[in-house]
């Protein structure tokens, strides 16, 4: 099994990252936020600052949507060479500090417009604490004093700038992403202007973890704001990477990661433990990508007692799997052919290219006498539920899957809650799942690879963009939890399916060459891959 798998990234769904655009943060020129006193007299009405600084990001369209206040002046682009950009693509946007040509492996942290000289810092309180409590409150000494004489009440609102301004002088990434979040999900575009602003100056593309996830975290807020999240997702205005570089950044998250091996190692035990006395086995793989899955399975097939069955396996493409190829599913049929005539294993391919939500009864080529396997391996969570379309693909797919009566139904998915969640509370769960998956990557990759930056970028950035950003049909990253898809097998009329003890065991073993903070779990019939005392990946069968 190979990393080429593209959509099953952790984001698990790899697509080519093709453009990248400079933002300019939002100017806000017409903008007024009313603020009201203790006294619940009139509002002091301020205005933010215009911003002149070019913030050169992810972005791909010209976002013509209702929050016009960001422009793409220019086009750059990551180049492969060390740089995270490449200055040559975006002549307008200054040499900053989130993508530097010069220092790409540094992290620079200076710059902020809070410094941390503390008279700065409590001047800059002062204003802030006129603007929310009104011309007449008193400095910060008068502000603390009225606190200890129970003379007067904190506001919360005053609480939660002081905590930021806390933040922002101890360069505390976590907490001003979630502030900015927070603004952005209360529609305090003032408040998020200048969070953006900030986090701009800490975040990093080739720094510690949480800068790295910090920087595609950013963009995913201001691809919300300008409403390019979709396009973002789609499609990006660089030079997008040559198939043969995607499937190279492909291998290697492949190899230093041990989330896929899991996963496809525990569903070919699944169905190698199902298919021990079958003489005709047929395989149905709803996203095959490279076919690189089946390898292992089709060896340990040649070494059965008794001979090899006969295999088939159906190949659902998709349009991303096939430009990493660099063809279509013949590429793929070649490929396990080769493979199954070197050990000597009768083998027939029947390709569908076509996508998930498209899938019929009659696209999967059934035939009787065959013993059936389904894999749903990274690929169910792009499939819209009834939250999104009354069509509702997820279940339906399962219920016509059910109706094939197939002896194992083999799912690996990440275990993530991002479906149905409101756009904050998939922010915090989004920034909690990728941080693991960010700082698991440094532990193996380091941070002077000259692919790592292309490898996050090309394989795991979109995806985050794409649940940050995008809404309705446009969010196609739709994550659910294991208990959710109990639900949903349970109710297409499935039981679960033991899995092998001799699984477990393999999965151990390749554990071993792995950072020791990698932990293997196996509860209520299912297996877990986590990273410290975070899930990240499950896995389990059902007949």
């Amino acid at each position: 099994m190979q990393a080429s798998e593209r959509h099953r990234s952790m984001s698990m769904y790899y697509q080519p990252i093709q453009q990248i655009e400079s933002y300019c943060l939002p100017q806000y020129r017409n903008l007024n936020h009313q603020l009201y006193n203790n006294d619940g007299g009139n509002g002091t009405q301020f205005s933010a600052p215009n911003s002149s600084d070019f913030y050169c990001t992810l972005e791909s369209s010209s976002a013509a949507g209702s929050f016009a206040v960001y422009n793409s002046p220019s086009t750059v682009s990551f180049s492969t060479n060390d740089s995270p950009m490449s200055q040559q693509d975006c002549q307008t946007c200054p040499q900053d500090r989130y993508h530097s040509p010069d220092d790409t492996y540094d992290s620079p942290m200076s710059g902020s417009c809070v410094t941390e000289d503390l008279s700065s810092f409590k001047h800059k309180l002062r204003e802030l604490e006129n603007v929310m409590l009104g011309p007449d409150s008193d400095n910060l000494d008068s502000y603390d004093s009225a606190i200890s004489n129970g003379a007067g009440f904190v506001s919360l609102e005053m609480d939660s700038w002081r905590q930021t301004m806390i933040a922002i002088s101890s360069k505390n990434l976590k907490h001003i992403l979630t502030a900015c979040a927070k603004a952005i999900a209360d529609n305090d575009l003032l408040m998020a202007q200048w969070l953006m602003d900030e986090l701009r100056q800490m975040v990093s593309v080739s720094g510690e973890p949480i800068q790295r996830l910090g920087a595609y975290m950013l963009e995913g807020l201001i691809a919300r704001l300008s409403a390019s999240g979709s396009s973002i997702y789609k499609s990006l205005r660089c030079k997008e990477p040559e198939s043969t570089e995607l499937l190279s950044y492909m291998n290697i998250l492949y190899e230093v990661c041990p989330y896929f091996k899991f996963g496809y190692m525990s569903a070919n035990g699944a169905i190698a433990e199902a298919m021990k006395n079958e003489a005709r086995v047929h395989i149905i793989d709803f996203q095959i990508a490279q076919g690189s899955q089946w390898i292992s399975l089709i060896q340990a097939f040649a070494a059965r007692p008794g001979g090899p069955p006969h295999i088939r396996i159906t190949g659902i493409d998709d349009s991303t799997s096939a430009y990493a190829r660099g063809g279509g599913l013949h590429i793929v049929e070649k490929r396990l052919s080769k493979l199954a005539q070197h050990f000597k294993v009768p083998f027939q391919f029947h390709a569908a290219a076509i996508s998930g939500c498209d899938v019929q009864l009659h696209n999967l080529g059934v035939r009787p006498g065959e013993a059936l396997a389904v894999n749903f391996a990274f690929m169910l969570h792009h499939m819209p539920d009834e939250s999104v379309s009354t069509q509702n693909h997820r279940d339906r797919l399962l219920r016509l899957v059910k109706s094939l009566s197939p002896k194992v139904v083999t799912l690996v998915e990440q275990e993530s809650n991002t479906n149905t969640a409101a756009f904050f509370p998939r922010f915090l769960e989004t920034m909690d799942y990728y941080t693991s998956m960010f700082e698991s990557i440094d532990v193996t990759l380091p941070r002077e690879h000259k692919e790592r930056i292309n490898v996050e970028q090309h394989c795991l950035a979109r995806d985050l963009v794409n649940i940050i950003a995008c809404e309705g049909a446009e969010r196609v990253e739709r994550h659910e939890l294991l208990g959710k898809w109990r639900s949903r097998f349970a109710m297409a009329g499935f039981t679960p399916y033991p899995l092998s003890s001799l699984v477990n065991g393999t999965i151990k073993k390749l554990l071993e060459n792995y950072s020791d903070r990698y932990r293997l779990e196996e509860r209520d019939g299912a297996l877990y891959l986590g990273w410290m005392n975070r899930d990240l990946v499950a896995s389990c069968a059902w007949k």
